[in-house]
């Protein structure tokens, strides 16, 4: 990240945000933004804006006089009003009234285009920012979140901001202005009947609307919950569409959906009619003003004390001020419902990462590679507790397996040692080094894992073994590719390395993703290797193709396996039989069957399986039958 970058996201530091966000607190954390400090060009382009701004509320003030001055001169020659228009004529006057109508549009469109890079520029950051934090917070806010809930509470999140800085500038601030413009007006050509007939109106018009918009929020956010656990239920269907295709289960899907759907469109209507109630009482309470000034200078006319042309004037004026006025209360809904909008980024915002680096953690220095977990004690939560007094060490160079039931905590011990948690007792050491004080980019770099469930990234084959160190060129691609035993194929698939592998890899097999999970480790090139049972999804002839290239790849780092099949791990250097958390036995293979106890229960059933899927399967070959097989697409 670019000291440019570290510099703008020092606002939207995790825990700035409270758990409910308010306007002011919006706009206290979006002017850095409006206003970069760093960035003189866009202070230029805010400054630029703002006189625009004045220029264009000044001829907008400026319009109904020209057209004050027309029809005065059309009802009477003598008129008062400036003497060079007396000479012009009205015709004169009409050309300078269009005039300035196509100055005014011209400057007010000059001043959005020209803070619209400032406004996108706040975007593009706070977003960016919003990205980097989500891949700061912890695994286990992840797995607790909706993937498909959490983008759109990101999507609308992005939008509302957008929104709050574009109104603030554009609309909120020239609204102002023209109150002030317009009120003055009338003070100075009428007298304060008019004026005061104007500010009750407008103070009337804007509490109509603040009581009216938050009887909406309620709405509002009723219709984004429903419209989010819609796209999600969406978004879990469609990735689990082969599973619904199985279980033939597309009416129950569509059902699922309809009814979060049903629930949208209700609260959908519930919206617009509340929304023609707020339009309606705005227009009322417009259209009563405008009658009493009205009113006023008919009366004023009829007393001999204003003319035609003012009567006129009152009346652009007033016409002319419903459409700031307008967008007032549009400024002050769309604000609203972007806060609560932007409410729910605010608080992912304000999630603390569960693990951050010690404010003097240090890089680690990989010598050897030698693991050491000391008494490691550990629960996702209190109630349960998942490891129970771990001791182990895995030399440098050499592989230590573990195995035990589902649940034992197995996977844990990869997910703390990759630091994704904390131990809530003991330490886990590499070379001596405490993980936990030392940076976790410097850890992760020094670690690659091949997990049982490989998921892709929805690009070409050639992007995803990059991913294990993305300067690396073609030919250490490659290369790569061919020590996973994977190049031949890519090589006979249209495109070759250039082939898309769809969405989380499902174009591929999973001996074929295992590969490429294998190529981008090898390509990663880690001192120290994890295999999360890896070949366990996998059929027993995949298996064995999958087993040599990870034989292969794991010769001289050390490596921890975790495993499902037994004979994948016979020839480990040690291995550790997990049980309830707690470690039962430990040993080579043969020791290991030699004692008689869990791992050669465990052993003595796995060969009992595969006895009986041999014998299942000589009996299908001698009826005739083909061979049962886990064919790879």
């Amino acid at each position: 990240m670019t000291p440019h970058h570290k510099q703008n996201s020092a606002p939207l530091s995790p825990g700035s945000f409270k758990a409910e966000a308010s306007l002011a607190a919006t706009v206290k954390h979006l002017w850095p933004y409006i206003w970069p400090s760093e960035r003189a060009d866009l202070k230029a382009r805010v400054i630029g804006a703002l006189a625009l701004l004045l220029i264009a509320k000044i001829i907008t003030i400026a319009i109904p006089y020209s057209f004050k001055w027309a029809t005065d001169l059309l009802t009477n020659p003598d008129a008062n009003v400036p003497l060079p228009l007396i000479l012009a004529g009205p015709i004169a006057v009409t050309l300078l009234y269009t005039g300035l109508r196509v100055f005014m549009q011209f400057f007010t469109q000059a001043r959005d285009a020209l803070f619209a890079a400032v406004a996108m520029h706040a975007v593009r950051r706070i977003a960016n920012e919003v990205f980097v934090h989500l891949h700061q917070l912890s695994l286990r806010f992840h797995l607790e979140r909706k993937t498909g809930g959490l983008t759109r509470v990101l999507e609308r999140g992005r939008e509302a901001i957008q929104q709050i800085v574009r109104m603030s500038m554009l609309t909120g601030a020239p609204t102002v202005v023209e109150f002030a413009l317009i009120l003055a007006v009338f003070m100075i050509e009428f007298d304060w009947r008019y004026a005061l007939t104007v500010v009750v109106m407008i103070i009337a018009y804007l509490k109509f609307t603040t009581v009216a918009t938050d009887w909406r929020i309620s709405i509002r956010r009723n219709m984004n919950e429903s419209d989010t656990d819609a796209n999600t239920k969406a978004i879990d269907s469609l990735l689990n569409y082969e599973t619904v295709k199985y279980f033939g289960a597309e009416k129950r899907e569509a059902e699922r959906y309809d009814r979060s759907m049903e629930r949208y469109e209700r609260n959908s209507v519930s919206s617009y009619v509340s929304l023609a109630v707020l339009n309606s009482g705005q227009g009322l309470i417009f259209s009563l003003g405008l009658m009493v000034v009205m009113i006023l200078c008919i009366i004023g006319i009829r007393n001999g004390t204003n003319t035609i042309g003012d009567f006129v004037l009152v009346n652009a004026m007033m016409i002319q001020l419903y459409q700031p006025l307008n967008f007032m209360g549009m400024v002050y809904r769309e604000i609203k419902q972007a806060v609560i909008d932007i409410e729910m980024m605010f608080n992912i915002l304000g999630q603390n990462p569960e693990i951050k680096d010690k404010p003097n953690a240090a890089p680690l220095q990989v010598a050897a590679g030698a693991i050491r977990f000391e008494n490691v004690h550990f629960a996702y939560d209190p109630k349960r507790q998942i490891l129970k007094g771990i001791d182990f060490e895995v030399p440098a160079g050499r592989t230590l397996a573990i195995v035990g039931p589902s649940g034992a905590g197995k996977s844990t011990i990869s997910r703390l040692l990759f630091r994704f948690y904390e131990p809530q007792q003991g330490r886990i050491t590499i070379d001596g080094q405490d993980i936990s004080a030392i940076t976790q980019v410097s850890l992760r770099d020094s670690i690659g894992m091949v997990p049982q469930d490989t998921v892709l990234f929805n690009d070409t084959i050639a992007y995803n073994i990059r991913y294990g160190r993305w300067n690396a060129s073609d030919e250490e691609v490659a290369e790569a590719a061919k020590a996973a035993q994977i190049d031949d194929f890519i090589r006979s698939v249209p495109n070759g390395y250039k082939a898309q592998v769809g969405e989380r890899g499902l174009k591929l097999s999973g001996g074929e993703k295992q590969r490429v999970a294998i190529a981008r480790t090898i390509l990663k090139g880690p001192p120290i290797l994890i295999l999360d049972e890896a070949t366990s999804a996998l059929d027993s002839f995949t298996e064995r193709e999958i087993q040599t290239a990870l034989d292969r790849v794991s010769q001289g780092r050390t490596t921890l396996v975790i495993a499902h099949r037994l004979s994948t791990i016979v020839n480990a250097d040690e291995i550790l039989v997990l049980d309830q958390g707690q470690i039962v036995e430990r040993g080579r293979h043969d020791d290991l069957l030699a004692k008689g106890g869990v791992y050669q229960a465990m052993w003595n059933r796995q060969r009992e399986v595969d006895a009986a899927q041999e014998t299942l399967r000589r009996a299908e070959q001698e009826e005739g039958k083909p061979a049962r097989k886990t064919v790879e697409v």
